[in-house]
């Protein structure tokens, strides 16, 4: 048992010395309280990363399919200070052919004084008027029928039927607006048009020059590359061409000068940052003409966070360049409004929270506690032996 035990007192790697021959220097003792220091504040800022989830990220290839892109109800806000309500509308449309024109649901609009005070808050139901409670013209039957259907001409718009329904009346400027618009007409002259005469489509217009609107909602499109769209008037088809009927508003400019409150391309994630929030563009800063086509070219980055609870968000990222098209003299030279245009990046980004492991921890305050008590041993006896060195230099001792 004996011999066992001197085996492996033999092993011991850290012989001890007989403290009579210990000798302590005051540059050893300020060595000893700064590198104490040290140890405590490296090992703090250890301790601080292993209790916090650090975020590991990474490119892969997009794979994905099938899947849509949403623009986030919460960043879609737009606000346009002079800009009515009553002739925006909102369309998207994307390179696959599909298109959303005249966009109604989930898109709210708050109409603003020229203070930029709501004055209503409505959600979007198209452009144009409500309906009237009295029809305009009789379908069929007699004046002493009580029976009697009536139904609003839609001026050629519509195709004619022997059944009277809906879908052939037109009792409303509103609907026979939107039955132009499905033929890819243009309303040139409203007053000729009993409904829009009898709304008074064209003083509601006039009523509200000098408001302003505030758009705001979400889209769900292809995720494909596309545009959705803020400009004055109906879009329709002409000829596979998108046009806006602008004739019907009777006004040759139109001031376009806007606000993007926010705009995101998916859910929130700690960290994204989406560059348009808060962007201004006014037309005196730039123009003197309030025309124009602002040219947004968005490059849309897939993004995938991955919560430390495990919890995964399918969100997107995105960076932008930003054109602006004027006309000049008041000649409207393209479509005025406010575009988007996005591409998909086919990288995408993973972001994923992570705490660090107890082992790793142990093994960074090992590392700390044995580098720093190494280095503070070296610095301390390289000070020790040039003390020496110089003493004997004084005395002539050294040789």
């Amino acid at each position: 048992m004996d011999s066992i035990m001197k085996k492996v007192r033999n092993l011991d790697a850290y012989p001890k010395i007989n403290e009579d021959f210990y000798k302590r220097t005051l540059s050893g003792g300020l060595i000893t309280i700064a590198s104490s220091i040290v140890m405590v504040l490296l090992f703090l800022s250890e301790l601080r990363l292993y209790l916090h989830a650090a975020t590991q990220s990474k490119l892969v290839v997009d794979t994905s399919r099938g899947e849509t892109l949403r623009i986030n109800v919460r960043h879609f806000d737009v606000t346009f200070p002079a800009f009515p309500c009553f002739i925006l509308s909102l369309d998207a449309m994307d390179i696959s052919g599909e298109q959303h024109l005249d966009i109604k649901h989930d898109v709210i609009k708050k109409r603003l004084d020229s203070r930029g005070n709501v004055i209503e808050i409505t959600k979007q139901d198209g452009i144009g008027a409500s309906k009237i409670d009295k029809p305009l013209q009789k379908h069929g039957g007699s004046h002493n029928n009580s029976n009697e259907t009536y139904c609003g001409s839609c001026y050629g718009a519509k195709a004619t039927s022997n059944n009277v329904n809906d879908e052939n009346c037109c009792n409303t400027c509103e609907q026979v607006r939107e039955a132009y618009r499905k033929k890819g007409w243009a309303l040139s002259n409203p007053d000729m048009i009993d409904q829009c005469k009898r709304e008074g489509f064209l003083q509601k217009i006039k009523d509200e020059e000098g408001e302003g609107c505030n758009v705001y909602g979400f889209l769900e499109v292809n995720k494909v590359a596309g545009n959705f769209h803020f400009a004055p008037g109906k879009s329709f088809q002409q000829s596979n061409i998108h046009v806006h009927d602008l004739l019907s508003f009777q006004k040759d400019s139109f001031n376009i000068s806007h606000k993007i409150n926010r705009l995101s391309f998916g859910e929130y994630f700690p960290g994204v940052v989406n560059p348009l929030d808060g962007v201004e563009w006014t037309h005196e800063f730039i123009t003197p003409s309030p025309n124009g086509m602002y040219q947004y070219f968005i490059k849309v980055v897939p993004t995938v966070y991955t919560h430390v609870s495990g919890q995964v968000i399918q969100s997107n990222q995105f960076s932008v360049t930003e054109h602006i098209r004027t006309s000049e003299y008041g000649n409207i030279q393209f479509l005025p409004g406010v575009f988007f245009f996005y591409d998909l990046s086919p990288i995408k980004v993973t972001f994923a929270e992570e705490y660090i492991s107890f082992l790793h921890f142990l093994t960074n305050v090992c590392a700390i506690v044995g580098g720093v008590f190494t280095v503070s041993g070296i610095l301390d006896s390289f000070i020790y032996h040039g003390h020496k060195v110089i003493k004997k230099m004084e005395i002539g001792k050294f040789s």
